[in-house]
């Protein structure tokens, strides 16, 4: 009975965005206050009901009711109880439901937090965030339903897929569908704004928390899904262009470049138009990639089997939102204000060339990744559209992008002078110079390439640095001053900083690793050693084990280290896991870090024999860690940034206490 409970709570969260929508709406066009109150009502009635279906799916799971199709398909007896909870996201109904849910959720945020916005403004923002619930929950209700009975319940869960059994997957799609849904509140307020036919200072000032919060979530969605590729598919890499790491790559650029956008609109009146439609792009591209992860048009780990039908409804709810959406931007734009005038020598001069090399690279990876499905259907052959066309074209955009970055946080806004900003970053830039001096001379493969990348990492750190240096007056007043006014700036300054240094300890890391991997692999019998770099190892057992839902070959080798002798020695212990609900067998690597880099060893099969070997597989990751603290730092910044009073600040109080100008558009 308790699952019928859930099926009707879902369909009542549908039914209450459809409320929410129509009260917002009309609420907004009779400009009535109890209609505007009623919508907001119903976005925390579907938050509620849709969070009551969420906890319902996951009781199901935990008590393993295999009555429910999504929980035999998903789940098993045996499965760790962490593993049972994540299971309610691991399917495509399951993981539906999540973002449903944190749809649902960010419309009761607003309806909740927005209480300094405009009325018009949110009643609007509150029906269109209402209309994006009633589809996807249509959509869910009607073809994704988590809550399908079986007539004849099996006796046994088929059990998720192994790879996907990982504490870090099981809070990966948590983070990474809050940052994708995060994007539609800002989709949310474009189009409230287009309406209502406002665009200005103020509203790029309401939008920007909102950009930024979906943006950090999504950074530590992204690299948490990194880090689980990295460890336990086995292969050694942290990214390989997958299309589903794509597919949540695209809107993150796209968000970047947003956020930098909606500075220039806030701060100058100017961008107008392009700060809108990066916002829409968002969550057109965040629709985008739901659509690819479901739709069964790829084949990826990370991808769900679904049948086409249903890939084609989610294909045309993508049509008709980023449709009707792109229409009514077409409309309003010859209306909208360009703002002030700026020379190409300023801050928002720079901001310009950030953005543009950000909506480039994001349009690069969207080729990538759409034209082998694009030339498949077309041609029916397959093409592969691999690193090397990314790494071709992706990295020389971005490198000239980062290259610019710290140039632009030191110009004036309006018009600057390149002097000045040079003599700020002369120490920097000899710092950074050393640093590839030293990259070209100890790299011998890809030489070239690296001490660049070297070169602009120390560039970004060292200039990120020097402009929070400079805010506290360094080189102006004595350091016991500057100390003050480091401690006293505002948490804005500290998280652009931090975010801004992340950027380049992850670049930092990247090229390092890529540089300096070393791999190696050999087929070993018991007592036999293998060399990578400076490490000996030794296969010194192999047994047999089982968990608490597999049974596992646990190898012994120990690790010796050169030149420190054997009191260096220490154990690593990499599995081959055998699931047997879906009989499948993983490898379970097994890494040891030093000073940041990896050493990570998988166990290979067994081979039977006279006497039994196994293949075992070794890399060397130099720095691999500074690839996941990179991104961790700018979410944290990204959030720092986020508590800043000046982000909570009402628009309305700031414009009375300093106008901003008209820099609107004509309703």
């Amino acid at each position: 009975m308790i699952v019928e409970f859930g099926a009707f709570s879902l369909i009542l969260a549908f039914v209450l965005s459809g409320a929410q929508a129509g009260f917002g709406f009309a609420g907004y066009r009779l400009r009535s206050a109890p209609l505007r109150g009623a919508a907001e009502g119903s976005a925390f009635g579907a938050l509620i009901a849709t969070l009551a279906a969420f906890l319902v799916l996951m009781f199901a799971f935990v008590t393993s009711d295999f009555s429910v199709q999504n929980v035999a398909d998903n789940s098993h007896t045996d499965k760790p109880l962490i593993y049972k909870i994540a299971a309610v996201w691991g399917s495509h109904e399951g993981s539906m439901l999540l973002w449903n849910l944190a749809l649902t959720g960010f419309g009761a945020a607003v309806a909740g937090f927005g209480g300094r916005l405009p009325k018009g403004l949110k009643g609007l923002t509150l029906a269109v965030q209402g209309l994006l619930g009633f589809v996807f929950l249509g959509y869910t209700v009607f073809a994704s339903s988590p809550f399908v009975r079986l007539l004849d319940p099996p006796v046994q869960g088929a059990s998720l897929n192994p790879v996907l059994q990982d504490p870090f997957l099981a809070i990966h799609p948590p983070f990474l569908y809050s940052g994708y849904v995060g994007f539609s509140v800002v989709f949310s307020f474009c189009v409230a704004a287009l309406i209502e036919g406002r665009v200005d200072a103020a509203f790029a000032r309401w939008v920007r928390p909102w950009a930024l919060a979906a943006f950090s979530l999504l950074s530590v969605g992204i690299v948490l899904g990194s880090f689980w590729a990295y460890y336990e598919l086995g292969w050694g890499g942290w990214w390989f262009w997958d299309p589903v790491e794509n597919a949540s790559f695209m809107p993150w650029l796209v968000g970047a470049a947003l956020l930098h956008s909606a500075v220039v609109t806030e701060k100058r009146g100017a961008l107008t138009g392009w700060t809108v439609f990066l916002g829409l792009s968002a969550f057109s591209f965040s629709m985008l990639g739901a659509f690819l992860v479901r739709s069964g048009v790829l084949g990826s780990v990370h991808a769900f089997a679904v049948d086409p039908k249903r890939g084609s409804i989610l294909l045309v709810i993508l049509a008709l939102s980023v449709g009707a959406a792109l229409s009514l931007f077409v409309w309003r734009a010859p209306s909208l204000k360009s703002g002030g005038l700026f020379a190409l020598v300023s801050r928002e001069g720079a901001l310009v060339l950030n953005n543009l090399f950000l909506a480039t690279a994001a349009l690069t990876v969207a080729a990538g990744t759409l034209f082998p499905l694009i030339y498949q259907a077309a041609t029916g052959h397959g093409l592969s559209v691999g690193a090397p066309f990314f790494n071709l074209t992706f990295g020389p955009l971005m490198g000239v992008c980062l290259l610019i970055l710290p140039l632009g946080t030191f110009l004036s806004w309006k018009r600057a002078s390149l002097g000045p900003v040079a003599r700020k970053l002369a120490i920097a830039a000899l710092f950074a110079l050393v640093a590839g001096g030293v990259a070209l001379a100890i790299f011998k493969t890809n030489a070239l390439f690296t001490a660049l990348g070297v070169f602009i990492a120390v560039w970004l750190i060292l200039g990120a640095l020097s402009e929070l240096l400079s805010r506290a007056g360094l080189g102006r007043l004595g350091l016991g001053q500057v100390g003050r006014r480091l401690v006293s700036l505002p948490r804005g300054s500290w998280g652009m900083t931090l975010a801004h240094i992340g950027v380049g300890v992850f670049l930092l890391g990247a090229v390092v690793e890529t540089a300096g991997r070393i791999e190696q692999a050999q087929v070993l019998h018991l007592g036999e050693a293998m060399r990578v770099g400076n490490v000996t190892l030794t296969l010194q057992s192999a047994e047999f084990h089982d968990g608490p839902n597999y049974t596992a070959e646990r190898a012994v080798v120990r690790v010796d280290r050169q030149g420190q002798g054997a009191a260096s020695s220490s154990r690593m212990t990499p599995e081959r896991r055998f699931y047997p609900a879906r009989r499948q067998t993983v490898s379970q690597v097994a890494i040891e870090t030093h000073g940041g880099s990896d050493l990570y060893v998988v166990f290979g099969e067994r081979r039977e024999g006279a006497r039994p070997s196994w293949l075992v597989r070794a890399y060397f990751n130099p720095f691999a860690r500074l690839i996941f603290l990179g991104p961790l730092l700018i979410a944290a910044g990204g959030l720092l940034s986020l508590s800043d009073r000046r982000l909570r600040l009402a628009p309305g109080a700031k414009a009375r206490v300093k106008p901003a100008g008209p820099v609107g558009v004509s309703a």
